[in-house]
């Protein structure tokens, strides 16, 4: 296979940001939500309560219900090892997807449902969720709210080190968003975005790009949503990077669910690898790069929009640049720290095949193109979720 050239990494001020030696190997976790579709019609169905019950059986925790009826998670271990990682992956998609099939429905790794339902969509049972529904209830009486987004935790000394990484990171999520872009086909028609899901969850309050805080800042701003009623709790600071509240970790949450398990394989190492390059410069006392809020937005916008295939934005010029250059800026960012930990060979070999193939957006539009059905977007995101030949 041919290998992608990287070029020298960067750091915030455009010097080379060189080697790692001794770097920690930072822990790794990956929740992933999906689509339970009907065997035969492709739809969205209700009943994710009784699949992940049956799930629970084998996986315990590592399975668990989401906001509404027609989707699942799971929730991997948190480890230091990529191929573990994969591994463990693997096993949550197969049983989970066996649990679907007592049940007569298929689990599919697309962020937005391909094909519309029959029904209005039904919300989990649970007092959270009620209470959510209940105050929103214009963004959960249709499917276009039901996406399903990948969310990956780093692991951190406490919630300080999660905020200086989110500061520093904030730039170099917009590669993530477009390299990870799943979502192209809504509701029965091609949307234009290859990320539509990243549209839709924008509805929901306090999703965005997180602003540049310390650790007093985020409690004063977090208290003030509550208390305002901007946010229904903490757990809904939908920030692309956030603290966890109930972990020590930084969660990267913007990114869609993705079939191809080497995308997801590749958005953890890469998150990892940018963690791991910027917190000798964070020790350093260098501070965050300071992108404007309206070209954050823009690179955001130009992620979800294009993915790999149009503009994308230079996270340190603020220039525009090819969108697959953007995100060789973000691997070349994150370089040292991919070297550090092992990771760099799998890294570039990964975007190396991705880039190639244009990633998940385009695979569901070409899987479309060949006979113009979407049952065949559908079925091959199945097939593909099990990681199974076409």
């Amino acid at each position: 296979m041919s290998r992608t050239v990287i070029a020298p990494a960067r750091g915030v001020d455009g010097v080379d940001a060189g080697p790692l030696p001794g770097a920690r190997r930072m822990t790794v976790g990956v929740e992933e939500e999906f689509l339970l579709v009907d065997r035969r019609t492709g739809m969205p169905v209700a009943r994710g309560p009784l699949v992940v019950e049956a799930a629970r059986e084998v996986l315990g925790e590592r399975a668990q219900p989401e906001f509404f009826g027609a989707q699942v998670e799971v929730c991997t271990r948190p480890t230091a090892d990529m191929a573990e990682l994969r591994c463990e992956l693997a096993l949550l998609r197969r049983v989970m997807a066996e649990a679907g099939a007592g049940e007569g429905c298929l689990l599919a790794a697309t962020g937005t449902p391909v094909i519309p339902p029959e029904r209005p969509p039904a919300v989990t049972p649970g007092e959270r969720y009620g209470r959510m529904a209940a105050r929103w209830p214009f963004l959960v009486g249709s499917y276009d709210g039901m996406v399903c987004g990948c969310h990956i935790h780093v692991g951190v000394t406490g919630r300080g080190q999660a905020l200086a990484l989110a500061n520093h990171m904030r730039p170099w999520l917009p590669g993530l968003q477009a390299l990870a872009a799943n979502s192209p086909f809504s509701l029965g028609r091609d949307t234009g975005w290859v990320s539509r899901r990243s549209v839709e969850h924008a509805r929901w309050p306090g999703v965005g790009p997180a602003p540049l805080l310390d650790e007093a800042g985020y409690d004063r701003l977090a208290d003030h949503l509550v208390r305002t009623g901007t946010l229904l709790d903490r757990r809904m600071i939908y920030w692309y990077a956030r603290p966890s509240e109930h972990v020590p970790t930084l969660e990267i949450r913007l990114c869609d669910v993705n079939a191809d398990l080497d995308v997801v394989v590749l958005l953890a190492a890469l998150v990892r690898g940018l963690a791991t390059a910027l917190l000798p410069e964070i020790a350093e006392g260098r501070p965050a790069p300071r992108l404007t809020e309206s070209r954050l937005r823009a690179a955001h916008r130009l992620a979800a929009r294009q993915g790999l295939e149009g503009e994308g934005l230079d996270p340190v010029s603020g220039e525009y640049v090819p969108a697959a250059t953007a995100v060789g800026l973000l691997l070349a960012r994150a370089g040292p720290g991919l070297e550090a930990v092992g990771d760099r060979d799998l890294a570039e070999e990964l975007f190396d095949r991705i880039r190639r193939s244009g990633g998940g957006a385009a695979r569901q539009r070409a899987a479309y193109l060949r006979r113009g059905r979407l049952s065949d977007v559908v079925g091959d995101l199945v097939r593909t979720t099990l990681n199974a030949p076409t």
